[in-house]
């Protein structure tokens, strides 16, 4: 391929948006240009890449016997309304109305259409497994859409559904595609931390996420150095740790009972630590949360009976209900958590006005014996043992009062208040221990690539999946879910492999594998670089030939913007030579014409075969 054939569309400087090297580079080498916010084309040099992207994840995917199949990315709104999505998605979600008034919906993920699609053809325990994926465009309205094609509205996403009989199955299927998954970005160049992950909107049981280290990442990860412990610190579990007094001794309990104190301009847990002067690990932090669309049974609770409880045939939930948290005041909620815990879309901290509704008294003076609302403690507060009943985790403790200016003292838990559910909310940090071996946390960003999910029965149940086992008899099968970015994937190849000249793509990924550069494409100069280009391209290698009408100069920045991994140069002065420069090579090195094509051929093989190696 000559550049005179080609749309190259390079640029010297990048909008002030960029602010990120995937964006940046990206924007510069011309893979990609903005049409509105959160919405890229992809232009030939960029489509070349992407395209490799998916291959390799094709190629695996094929490999242990998943089969391609394309869903319509516009879905009929009724498939989704089946499952309980429909409301429960949130305003990410694009809806839209045919002119025969069908609600429509751009899709955001598929689960609703491969259950669909695969609901309709399923009547034997003899088809199962099933094994489909499809990689396709997806729309999410991000609220706040950034980093070029890492964070976009569109974006391209390879994702894998399984059905099963039984979850033995399901874990075969699971395990298959996590080695898929380490195949995948080995090939592509990248080095994954698979983690522990919350599966959020998608439910299911079991869920990893497989991430890559960036300082621009928009997850935290939770690491042990000693065991190897990994997750992300939306699921993130650490070891207990022991309560204790202002004094550093194990709190203890108290028979006195709880009383009123007067704290004037008290709200903050630094303002309640100077008067009281004690450790904020005495009090117990009380906020009331707001969750959407929560799935549990709140009719066990008096507390809960209050809120409107909505009956579908995907399942009961409480489109609003509002809860008070309850955590030792050094610690913080995790919400990600919290939201798992209430089997909810979404919670936030209640307003002002529902705080007052609720507890009486705003934030800051909430405590759990005046809330009208479900109490959930975190385990810092009260624990849930291995027979499982209940032992308090705090003793002798202070809190709000329900009522503005007041806290109360001596509050014991379980002997003062019983929640309605107690769950592990806490937001784990760098330093807290390790629950396998008990060693200190460190903590990183990162973004995530992958993930993979056991959805279980959640959409075969509410979309009324069935078949007939081996006895005749009507069986629900249970899914599998796996997902990759392929648009984020791209761009984290870049993050990981550049230099302040440009892209050092990865020679699985480049969009061409060798670039030739005749100082001037005349004379001998054009003859040998023809050459070259011909004897490259049969030998199968992916060639450039830039036979632009351009200064050296601006040639060389760009094939090294745009970031191919070899650059031949032709230039009169070292004929009968040629200058042979990788990319990442701090100098090149002058080789005999006549040997270059069969030296730049295995330097191209050697490289694909270093990634694709086990």
């Amino acid at each position: 391929m000559k550049t005179s054939q080609y749309y190259l569309s390079t640029l010297r400087e990048a909008p002030a948006e960029a602010i990120i090297a995937s964006h940046i580079l990206m924007l510069r080498a011309g893979l990609v240009r903005k049409l509105a916010n959160g919405l890229y084309a992809y232009l030939p040099m960029g489509l070349r890449s992407l395209r490799k992207v998916e291959n390799i994840i094709r190629e695996e995917l094929d490999n242990i016997g998943a089969m391609e199949i394309k869903i319509p990315v516009i879905q009929p709104g009724e498939i989704w309304k089946e499952s309980g999505r429909w409301e429960t998605m949130g305003p990410q979600m694009l809806k839209a109305r045919t002119r025969g008034e069908q609600d429509m919906i751009v899709s955001p993920t598929a689960e609703e259409g491969y259950t669909a699609i695969v609901r309709d053809a399923l009547t034997s325990y003899k088809q199962l497994p099933v094994n489909l994926y499809q990689i396709n465009t997806k729309y999410r309205d991000e609220i706040r859409p950034r980093y070029g094609v890492m964070r976009g509205r569109e974006f391209t996403m390879m994702d894998a559904y399984t059905m099963h009989a039984d979850d033995e199955s399901l874990d075969e299927s699971y395990r298959a595609y996590e080695r898929a998954y380490f195949r995948i970005f080995k090939r592509l160049g990248l080095s994954i931390i698979p983690v522990k992950a919350d599966s959020g909107a998608m439910g299911g049981s079991g869920s990893e996420e497989f991430m890559v280290e960036s300082p621009v990442g928009d997850d935290t990860l939770i690491l042990c150095g000693n065991c190897g412990y990994a997750a992300n610190a939306e699921k993130a579990a650490c070891a207990p740790d022991e309560a204790t007094d202002s004094a550093g001794r194990p709190q203890v309990k108290t028979d006195l009972p709880y009383e009123d104190v007067a704290t004037p301009n008290v709200f903050s847990i630094a303002d309640m630590e100077r008067f009281f002067n004690a450790s904020p690990k005495t009090f117990i932090k009380s906020l009331i949360y707001k969750a959407e669309n929560c799935a549990l049974d709140l009719s066990t609770d008096e507390k809960g009976r209050q809120f409107k409880r909505v009956k579908e045939a995907s399942g009961d939930y409480y489109p609003v209900a509002y809860f008070c948290v309850l955590i030792r005041a050094d610690l913080d909620v995790n919400e990600a958590k919290l939201a798992a815990a209430l089997k909810a879309s979404a919670v936030e901290l209640a307003d002002e006005k529902a705080v007052l509704q609720y507890a009486g008294a705003p934030h800051g003076f909430v405590g759990p014996t005046t809330a009208t609302v479900p109490l959930v403690a975190d385990c810092s507060v009260i624990a849930v043992q291995e027979d499982g009943s209940l032992a308090a985790q705090m003793h002798d403790a202070i809190t709000g009062s329900g009522k503005d200016g007041y806290h109360i003292r001596h509050v014991e838990p379980l002997r003062d208040f019983t929640p309605f559910l107690t769950a592990d909310v806490r937001m784990v940090k760098a330093g807290d221990r390790c629950p396998v071996c008990g060693k200190p946390f460190h903590a990183t960003k990162g973004n995530e690539l992958g993930h993979i999910f056991k959805l279980g029965q959640k959409y075969t149940k509410s979309m009324h999946v069935s078949y007939l086992d081996e006895h005749g008899k009507a069986a629900t099968p249970t899914m599998g879910c796996y997902g990759i970015g392929v648009d984020r994937t791209l761009a984290s190849i870049i993050e990981n492999h550049h230099d302040d000249k440009g892209i050092i793509w990865t020679m699985s990924t480049a969009p061409f594998q060798v670039c030739i550069v005749p100082i001037k494409y005349e004379g001998q100069m054009k003859a040998v670089a023809d050459r070259l280009h011909d004897e490259l391209t049969a030998a199968g290698i992916e060639v450039l030939l830039d036979d632009r009408n351009e200064r050296p100069g601006v040639k060389f920045a760009d094939m090294e913007l745009i970031g191919i991994p070899l650059r031949i140069t032709v230039g009169e002065k070292t004929l009968p030579n040629v200058e042979y420069k990788p990319r990442d090579a701090a100098e090149a090195e002058l080789v005999p014409a006549e040997q270059a094509a069969a030296k730049a051929a295995a330097f191209v093989r050697d490289a694909l075969a270093a990634l694709n190696a086990d």
